[in-house]
């Protein structure tokens, strides 16, 4: 057995990367860097009516955008359905599986009385023993494991720990269908140890899995992985995760202003702590990431939690990085692709300018947006309800300040401000009287960046117009 560390991630391609399984990738990306191996990437394809290509596309730009990273070519499951079948019958040649001819009337007859004797429904094992040829002429039958009867099966989980399950219980599962499609069981098994997978870390909804499939690579004396079953997630009210929680896509997430690197952080913690640590980089992660510090209950998901955390690694943010993040998601806002334009045009400086006094406040890059709002919008300004009541006294005051800005040698914020405090005190007013309706007559708003910071990155001629503009 190879030494290396071997992970894979295996999503279904019916849908997006939803935060579920964006974890899980985390996860095993995770593990594979801090011990110097590699994560493979699987697409379990093999349902051909709910896989689609698009499906396949949004899980690997969900995967990029979030930074995690896998090697080689991404390996379809389909494609290997030859190798499946092999396995499959190779099992039956070791006396490990067996041909099933039960008809479906039969299987129905199975469950019904196990349903009315009060036990779990499961296979009887009628051809157990009996030889394909016995079958009705024609017939298609089924490949099912040859499952102890009797003695245990034991998941020794890194995370769940020594899980036991009695042979009794597992029965005779399919392996190959009788259209020779493979079952999810033969196929997972195969998979993995063909690509080298070493540790298996998923979701503690497939443990029972594990059991069933730990029978199939001792059928064929292959080595059995790590395993490692992770806490599912639930919503804040500890309820199953569903959209109402949160459990979006990937792509949802970035088109709703969230970071990679928060996301990737906020992620990284559900389920899994190190000590206190409630901020850490991908680095830190790599370093500390293991089993150790894994949770057995569902972790929870809190979207107000994930916004403040976005909000800080907002404000610890490169300005110009920001700014690239919310040309991402522009286009998926109204009027996002003209302010997109209006930025690669002459406006990404002066919004790099502005983003300090911007991103304070700020939870989300869509945030980030609405407050730079004031450098896209075109003369004469949309004046909102509470700005316009402000300007109703306060246009005259912004006319008794304009020659003092209009003299200005230099248009800094400094020297405006220097400016409005003089003129403040000139008129006995307080400073709150002037810097209100200024922030009215050049946002339209009442709330922005600082308001002399505001003018400065407007700029004289722009800032000198908008004021202008509310004293006629």
């Amino acid at each position: 057995m190879q030494n290396s560390v071997v992970t894979r991630f295996a999503p279904s391609p019916t849908g997006f990367l939803h935060i579920g399984g964006a974890r899980t990738a985390m996860f095993n990306w995770l593990y594979a860097r801090r011990h110097k191996g590699k994560m493979l990437l699987r697409i379990e394809d093999t349902d051909r009516n709910r896989s689609t290509d698009e499906a396949v596309a949004a899980i690997l730009d969900g995967l990029s955008w979030m930074g995690i990273e896998w090697e080689d070519e991404p390996i379809s499951q389909f494609s290997r359905i030859k190798q499946h079948q092999q396995i499959a019958h190779e099992l039956v040649e070791r006396g490990e599986a067996y041909y099933c001819f039960a008809t479906p009337e039969e299987l129905a007859e199975m469950r019904e009385l196990a349903r009315a004797e009060g036990r779990t429904p499961k296979y009887d094992g009628r051809w157990r023993d009996r030889d394909p040829s016995e079958a009705p002429e024609g017939a298609k039958g089924v490949i099912r494991i040859k499952a102890p009867q009797d003695g245990e099966t034991i998941v020794d989980d890194q995370v769940q720990g020594k899980v036991v399950f009695p042979n009794k219980d597992l029965d005779d599962f399919v392996i190959l269908r009788s259209d020779g499609t493979p079952t999810y069981m033969l196929a997972v098994v195969v998979d993995d140890h063909d690509m080298g997978v070493t540790h298996i870390i998923r979701g503690d909804d497939h443990l029972t899995n594990a059991a069933r499939q730990i029978l199939i690579y001792n059928a064929m004396d292959w080595d059995v992985p790590v395993m490692a079953h992770i806490p599912l997630i639930h919503g804040a009210d500890g309820a199953k995760l569903s959209k109402r929680h949160g459990a979006l896509g990937a792509d949802a997430y970035r088109d709703m202003g969230f970071l990679p690197e928060a996301l990737r952080n906020y992620l990284v913690r559900l389920g899994w702590a190190h000590g206190d640590d409630e901020i850490m980089s991908t680095e830190q992660m790599t370093e500390w990431f293991g089993f150790d510090g894994m949770s057995k209950g569902a972790a929870r998901f809190d979207l107000a939690k994930l916004q403040a955390l976005n909000g800080h690694y907002i404000r610890n943010a490169d300005d110009a990085y920001l700014v690239s993040r919310m040309i991402d998601v522009l286009p998926q806002r109204e009027n996002g692709n003209e302010i997109k334009s209006q930025i690669e045009s002459g406006l990404e400086k002066q919004l790099i300018a502005a983003m300090p006094g911007i991103k304070e406040r700020a939870k989300t890059v869509n945030d980030l947006i609405d407050g730079a709002d004031f450098l896209f919008v075109q003369r004469p300004l949309p004046i909102d309800e509470k700005a316009s009541k402000i300007l109703e006294d306060g246009s005259e005051q912004i006319a008794r300040l304009l020659p003092a800005l209009s003299d200005l040698p230099d248009w800094t914020a400094a020297n405006i401000e220097e400016a409005t405090r003089n003129f403040a005190t000139e008129a006995d007013i307080k400073l709150g009287k002037i810097a209100q309706p200024l922030r009215a007559a050049l946002t339209g708003k009442t709330v922005s960046p600082p308001i002399f910071d505001v003018m400065e990155i407007l700029g004289r001629e722009e800032a000198m117009a908008r004021l202008n503009d509310q004293c006629h």
